[in-house]
């Protein structure tokens, strides 16, 4: 990973691996919040150079600390600094909308010295689209500046009317301030001797300033929330320590993504481009996170449905019913030069929202909210009806009618991820068959939720629905010569022939026939689709294949996460194993054992995963994949309606113990001691506070 990143809440910072934002960075590096760039360049330098990098770490998230050192600096035959005389210990961190960053400089040159130390700060309030690269008709501009002994003020206002500041604060007094906003500041140290310049960060939208609060308190806040994070979620431990680092990096990094909008924690795409509110990328990670913590499901469900869609509006693909593709808050949404207001234009957002409010319930038979959340399941229900499916041939499928929206509307939604076996790309309508697999389960799972409720009419209904769409896919989706199922119908209902990783993703749902799960499973882990690191998400065999491309034969950890589930589920469990190894030996190649947002194609031949140019890291449905994995090996089904627990657990090759604390079910928690004896696998239960009966299979 090429930069530094740190978030709290909607706040986030992204610098070079040396603390720097510099000047004509075309990567998009800054400080970001509501989608626009506080901060846009970041600049230090001492006696007027810049600092050599000695070390950086970003491994906590919330937290970054660099290490600098000065380079050697002579001036006409005359010493002005030794190099290495001098060490810059950055650290910072975002606490309640701000950042704080201090710069420790000691010295360890032998004898007394002085050195000129500057900071350079600047803010240009880009919208995120623009720093992405997306055309725009009308910027606002930045109006004035203050600068004072300790106080800088960086004025905007938007083509959207909203006032913009970026407010900087130091706590030691400046030398001088330069022409272009340079803090100069004249240090003397001895040897051994320290001192620390602390700045104070913080955007202001519209006069809301964010408080300023004593740096040591507001770290310690802020660790304390890490810790309350860590002690309400499961954990685990193993005798395989790459499986336990995995998972906790992706603890870590899905509390770093977790945002709240007022209706509880949610976890946002992923760094740096989607720190934003998503429908199909929340909704996914929510599901992931069902073992870990499930609140998190209840804040996404809740966040979404305030979005609901409540009208049709075409410029933003709405429907009454519709949940949400992406929102976003800087100056181009705010004028209408771009429709994500938020914008609609995702095909599976919907049938997810159902789903995971049917699978929050079947972990923790939480009935009240389900009845809380009805109005907003049942309009979900009748736009699938309605509007999903579109040419009303029994399936759901999307097409773009917005002018800047998204074409493809499926997880692949690149302009070249839906491709016929003669390369052309499918037109829309497009019938996706994931999609199909979604809707399914959504409606098996919510059913007998409805049914247990006295809706006896609405779960018959949804039975009817299920029992009919999956006769019809199982009639139109399979690809005889292939023994697999087509990723989509196209607007002509041709089968688009191509072999991907979509159609694991039905596994999970029940649509298939016994016989085709079994042919998806195999092939899912077959060479032209398993390379050894993960699922591709194309197989080499097909037209579109490459293995450099985004959607078209590159490895997403989120969709092998998806296949995993259905594999456990449906009883696969070797083909599962095989897809975990693949995954934990690409996440020993990356840096903190972090999976990233994908990675290319090329098998495990090379003796490394070859990294993506520019995937986001961390990713929430990529932090979200491990934890998959204990679910998976714990092939644990929980049954909220029937009070029971059922468990079909295994264990990965070179694994011989799983202990699983504080997993939560029902109203409690329960933990697990799974480990190899003489060549089979026991459980042992450790406790079960979840009211319901466990059943090991």
């Amino acid at each position: 990973m090429n930069y530094r990143v740190i978030k709290e809440n909607d706040l986030f910072l992204m610098t070079d691996k040396d603390g720097d934002i510099p000047a004509g960075d075309a990567s998009g590096l800054g400080l970001y919040t509501k989608d626009t760039r506080f901060i846009s360049r970041m600049e230090t330098r001492i006696n007027g150079q810049k600092p050599i990098l000695l070390s950086s770490a970003a491994d906590e998230n919330y937290i970054s600390t660099i290490r600098l050192t000065n380079p050697h600096m002579e001036e006409n035959g005359e010493l002005k600094l030794w190099r290495e005389s001098i060490e810059v210990e950055r650290t910072r961190f975002i606490y309640d909308g701000a950042l704080y960053e201090t710069f420790k400089l000691t010295s360890y040159y032998p004898k007394s010295i002085s050195f000129d130390f500057s900071v350079l700060l600047d803010a240009d309030f880009a919208d995120m689209f623009v720093v992405r690269g997306f055309q725009y008709e009308k910027l606002g501009g930045k109006t004035d500046e203050e600068s004072g002994s300790g106080l800088r003020v960086i004025k905007y206002v938007g083509a959207d009317g909203v006032h913009r500041e970026t407010k900087i604060k130091w706590n030691r007094p400046e030398s001088r301030i330069g022409e272009s906003g340079e803090l100069y500041f004249d240090v003397s140290l001895n040897h051994k001797e320290n001192v620390e310049i602390a700045f104070f960060v913080a955007p202001v939208v519209d006069g809301v300033e964010p408080t300023e609060h004593e740096r040591e308190e507001a770290m310690k806040k802020l660790r304390a929330s890490y810790e309350t994070w860590n002690a309400a979620s499961t954990a685990i431990r193993s005798d395989v320590p790459l499986f336990d680092k995995l998972y906790h990096r992706g603890v870590q990094d899905l509390r770093v993504l977790l945002t709240d909008l007022g209706y509880g924690s949610f976890p946002v795409a992923g760094l740096p481009w989607f720190s934003v509110p998503f429908g199909r990328d929340s909704l996914i990670a929510a599901l992931q996170m069902l073992p870990l913590n499930p609140v998190i499901a209840k804040g996404t469900l809740l966040t979404l449905a305030s979005y609901q869609g409540q009208k049709e509006d075409g410029w933003r693909d709405e429907q009454p019913g519709k949940i949400m593709h992406e929102i976003r808050y800087g100056e181009l949404a705010g004028t209408n030069q771009v429709p994500f207001t938020p914008y609609y234009g995702t095909i599976d957002a919907t049938p997810l929202f159902l789903l995971l409010a049917a699978e929050y319930y079947h972990w923790t038979g939480d009935g009240d909210f389900i009845i809380a959340l009805k109005p907003h399941l049942d309009e979900a229900l009748a736009w699938i009806k309605k509007y999903g499916d579109y040419d009303e041939d029994g399936f759901v499928e999307y097409y773009q009618k917005s002018s800047k929206g998204i074409a493809n509307q499926g997880w692949k939604d690149s302009a070249d991820s839906v491709v016929h076996r003669n390369g052309d790309y499918a037109e829309a309508p497009i019938a996706l068959v994931e999609v199909q697999g979604y809707v399914y389960q959504a409606l098996t799972r919510l059913a007998p939720i409805y049914r247990s409720l006295g809706l006896d009419k609405q779960a018959g209904e949804m039975e009817r629905d299920a029992a009919e769409l999956r006769e019809r896919f199982e009639r139109d989706f399979w690809m005889e010569d292939e023994q697999y199922y087509a990723i989509a119908l196209d607007k002509d209902k041709k089968r688009v022939e191509s072999v991907t990783s979509n159609a694991g993703h039905i596994l999970m749902s029940g649509i298939a026939s016994p016989d085709r799960a079994k042919a998806v499973a195999e092939r899912l882990v077959a060479p032209d689709l398993f390379g050894g690191y993960g699922i591709r998400t194309m197989s080499t065999e097909s037209a579109g294949y490459n293995p450099m491309s985004y959607h078209d034969g590159s490895v997403w950890p989120h969709d092998n996460s998806l296949c995993l589930l259905g594999l456990s589920c449906s009883g696969y469990t070797e083909e599962a194993a095989m897809v975990m190894q693949g995954l934990l030996a690409a996440a020993e190649k990356f840096e903190y054992y972090r999976l990233p947002e994908l990675f290319c194609g090329y098998d495990d031949s090379l003796g490394f995963p070859v990294p993506y140019p520019v995937a986001c890291s961390p990713q929430a449905w990529a932090a979200g994949t491990p934890l998959t994995f204990v679910q998976a090996l714990l092939g644990i089904q929980p049954d909220s309606l029937n009070r029971r627990i059922t468990m079909k657990p295994s264990l990965l090759k070179d694994m011989n113990e799983l202990i699983v604390e504080q997993l939560q079910i029902g109203s409690g928690t329960l933990s697990l001691h799974v480990k190899r004896v003489a060549g089979s696998i026991d459980v042992e239960v450790l406790s079960n506070g979840t009211g319901y009966e466990l059943v090991i299979q």
